[in-house]
């Protein structure tokens, strides 16, 4: 019986470790496009408008390489 307890606390943690990185890559994506239609709006892009999109991006791709590993 604990050891079903156990595994049943693993899997939620997964799947909450899951869900959590899947939310936080569709709020980078959502980051991004909210920059880039800013940069592009006015019809230039500014130092500060690249430099704005080059962190979101790099935090983007950071994020990527924080996918949680199954244990299961």
């Amino acid at each position: 019986m604990k050891e079903q307890q156990t595994s049943d606390s693993q899997e939620f943690v997964g799947n909450l470790k899951n869900g959590i990185w899947l939310f936080g890559i569709s709020s980078w994506l959502f980051g991004i496009t909210d920059r880039s239609i800013a940069s592009f709006a006015d019809g230039y892009l500014s130092a500060l408008d690249l430099t704005q999109l080059f962190t979101a991006a790099t935090f983007f791709v950071a994020w990527l390489f924080l996918k949680p590993t199954s244990r299961v």
